[in-house]
């Protein structure tokens, strides 16, 4: 039985910064993996100031985006497809969401579009954002939405008829890698074996916003072999991530030693499961026998 999992993301780039260990982890597993980039980033900002010299970061910037997210593509080995929507953008107080952008277009449309992706590939598994988009951006919270609507509807033959034959999802998880328990983590590591490193005084100027967060997760994959390719993939998206961004500001070694894991909530199942898991696919194969 060959597994599949597929990962849906507002934005390239997300799936490196959320998830791409994950990816790694099962494609080494001969899992096949598909990543969903629900549009294309047009409207992102350019916080590379390298990347901004580059001509394209103006004159095309849907275009410089298709481009790293092949060669992140390449980096992790992951199938891709774009579900074709455009980038919403992050609109101010009081400003309107672009006219015929992703989160402007109605869900029950988009999720059309997924649930045909769906009954193609034939996941088993589903990893999207939770009820708050992971952070609230429109295009997040409207992923999180048709997601839904493609787990609930993607193995009704009454619904979508026309985008393929029915397939039914086993498991739907949201992705909370980004934890309380994480940074407590990494942070006990360090007072107790690096106490000068300065790594410790940026987590405790964040702190305050990560542990808000809290801890959700049900699930925790072991991604600490793929810890320095899910950056590479990261770094890939050239015009979205600066050199010193806070998404490296964890040293992987630290990382290997406190937290080596990505973590899940189970959102949704139709298999019997543990209460906590190790694995994403944990109860599928068993019920499949």
């Amino acid at each position: 039985m060959t597994l599949r999992l597929i990962a849906v993301h507002a934005h390239p780039d997300d799936e490196s910064s959320k998830g791409a260990g994950t990816y790694a982890h099962y494609l080494e597993r001969g899992v096949e993996v598909l990543i969903v980039s629900c549009t294309g980033g047009e409207r992102g900002d350019v916080l590379n100031e390298l990347a901004a010299r580059d001509p394209r970061s103006r004159r095309d910037l849907a275009g410089l985006r298709r481009s790293e997210m092949a060669r992140a593509q390449e980096i992790i080995g992951f199938d891709h497809t774009w579900l074709g929507y455009e980038d919403s953008g992050l609109p101010g107080e009081g400003e309107e969401i672009p006219s015929g952008s992703f989160a402007d277009v109605p869900k029950e449309v988009s999720a059309e579009a997924l649930v045909r992706v769906i009954r193609e590939f034939k996941p088993h598994v589903m990893i999207t954002y939770n009820e708050q988009g992971g952070y609230p951006h429109p295009d997040h919270i409207r992923t999180h939405e048709i997601s839904m609507i493609a787990w609930q509807l993607s193995g009704d033959a009454s619904a979508y008829p026309e985008a393929g034959e029915p397939w039914e999802i086993a498991k739907m998880y949201y992705e909370d890698i980004f934890n309380s328990e994480r940074v407590k983590a990494i942070r006990a590591w360090l007072v107790e074996n690096d106490p000068e490193s300065p790594v410790l005084a940026r987590i405790d100027e964040m702190s305050e916003w990560l542990l808000r967060r809290g801890y959700n997760g049900t699930a925790r994959v072991d991604v600490g072999p793929f810890l320095d390719k899910r950056d590479d993939a990261l770094r890939a998206h050239a015009s979205q991530v600066s050199p010193d961004s806070s998404f490296f500001f964890w040293p992987n070694e630290v990382q290997l030693q406190a937290w080596p894991f990505e973590d899940y909530r189970l959102a949704g199942t139709r298999v019997a499961t543990n209460e906590f898991e190790a694995d994403l696919f944990e109860g599928i194969e068993e019920n499949a026998r």
